[in-house]
């Protein structure tokens, strides 16, 4: 049951599987040197002694209402759970992002570890937690909120431990992950001038052999097209957006069925459309959201082009034939803009995070693509990967959504392994 839902998550959520990849015998080898520490097995312990608070934690966060732009009430409740936890310094960001810093012993980098604030569900939505049996039932309660209290069980181990890296860490809830927020935070943690991050690693996925190493890129549009409106008898030969959309969308839909059909895959989807006040009246704007992936840079670029050339297309067509009244105008507003980019596997984190992943649960790690925090990263070519926050997790956005602590302590070993590893240990 648990293998199953795991697939189910990735084929809904990611880009196909990609093959198992080898692991370089230094790495497993630096894992169960790692293991055999003392310290490490202490905090191993240590996580399972903190799974019923990691819990309470995870209640906690997914029961205050966080829809992308409105995470500040999550934001100040996760702040404190950081301090609690033992940080040497919080702090919120311009954007809300929570930030909680762990010193290292010899800060020249900085290694970013996060999961986001935000969920997909608006205000007045219940995201009250219930239980039924070993099942946990929230909306948000497995994306990402399970996510968050990993970070926060990860900085309390290393503080209830004194367990220092060489080089700083940030732990961090960020805002901005879910659709319209467009990676905000992220975007604003990766410009230009900020403070530079030597690696990320993204707490958003499955079970710990399930690695998100490549970004899905995608691009967003709200496309208005809008007339003067009028009586559908009376004035009848002005402008249709409605018509000048139609158009447009059927002359997109063709070429983009072509330019799809090879290479890296690329999609697209018209998802919402909007516009008109009655059936006898002629409206004034017509309105539609248009989504666009690829795992190409280049090929996303490509798709993009054709579908700018065919709303003018479309705005072309319909004002060919207006009889009377000003033409139809056209609006495009880019609402989201995803790059994508991949890790290697071959490069170091992925090594790390594959071999300690094979090592916590005896499977063979599969690498994947997806749209997830780490996309602003592998775009730079910054090291980072999304992993996974365990136990088993389903409904992902939905109101059915659900999380069972089926080995959930996993994932936090397996990040604290990352952790030693990429910040000096």
């Amino acid at each position: 049951m648990s293998r199953w839902l795991i697939l189910t998550f990735l084929v809904v959520t990611h880009a196909p599987l990609l093959l198992a990849q080898k692991i370089e015998p230094i790495y497993t080898q630096k894992v169960q040197e790692l293991v055999k520490d003392t310290r490490v097995q202490e905090a191993f312990a240590y996580i399972h002694e903190i799974d019923a608070q990691t819990i309470v934690d995870m209640i906690t966060l997914t029961e205050i209402e966080s829809p992308s732009f409105h995470e500040a009430a999550k934001g100040k409740v996760f702040m404190e759970m950081l301090r609690q936890a033992g940080a040497d310094e919080v702090w919120t960001d311009e954007v809300g992002n929570v930030i909680a810093l762990r010193k290292g012993t010899n800060s020249s980098k900085t290694i970013l570890v996060e999961g986001h604030l935000d969920t997909v569900f608006p205000f007045g939505t219940d995201v009250s937690v219930k239980q039924r049996g070993d099942t946990l039932f929230a909306p948000g309660i497995s994306d990402a909120n399970r996510a968050l209290a990993v970070v926060v069980a990860l900085l309390n181990t290393m503080h209830e431990k004194d367990i220092r890296t060489t080089h700083d860490i940030w732990f961090a809830g960020t805002v901005g992950e879910e659709g319209l927020g467009d990676l905000l935070g992220m975007k604003h943690l990766f410009r230009e001038g900020a403070h530079p991050l030597a690696a990320h690693i993204a707490i958003d996925g499955g079970a710990v052999e399930d690695i998100v190493n490549a970004g899905i890129g995608s691009i967003r549009y709200k496309v208005t097209f809008k007339g003067p409106g009028g009586h559908s008898y009376g004035a009848f030969g002005i402008g249709n957006p409605h018509n000048a959309l139609a158009k447009a969308v059927a002359a997109f839909v063709p070429q983009a069925d072509a330019f799809t059909k090879s290479g890296p895959k690329t999609t697209y989807s018209v998802s919402v459309l909007g516009g008109g006040t009655s059936v006898n009246s002629i409206p004034y704007e017509s309105w539609m959201l248009v989504d666009m992936r690829s795992e190409s840079q280049e090929r996303l670029q490509g798709i993009n082009q054709l579908f700018l050339q065919a709303m003018e297309e479309g705005l072309k067509q319909e004002n060919e034939i207006i009889r009377r009244g000003a033409p139809i105008t056209l609006q495009v507003e880019k609402v989201g803009d995803r790059p994508s980019g991949t890790a290697d596997p071959s490069s170091e984190l992925i090594q790390q995070v594959m071999a300690a992943a094979k090592f916590l649960s005896g499977n063979d790690p599969v690498l994947s693509a997806g749209s997830t925090n780490a996309n602003i990263a592998f775009s730079k070519g910054v090291p980072a990967v999304t992993i996974g926050r365990g136990g088993i997790g389903g409904g992902v956005h939905s109101l059915d959504e659900f999380w069972i602590n089926k080995d959930g302590y996993l994932a936090i070993q397996h990040a604290l392994l990352l952790i030693l590893m990429q910040g000096g240990f």
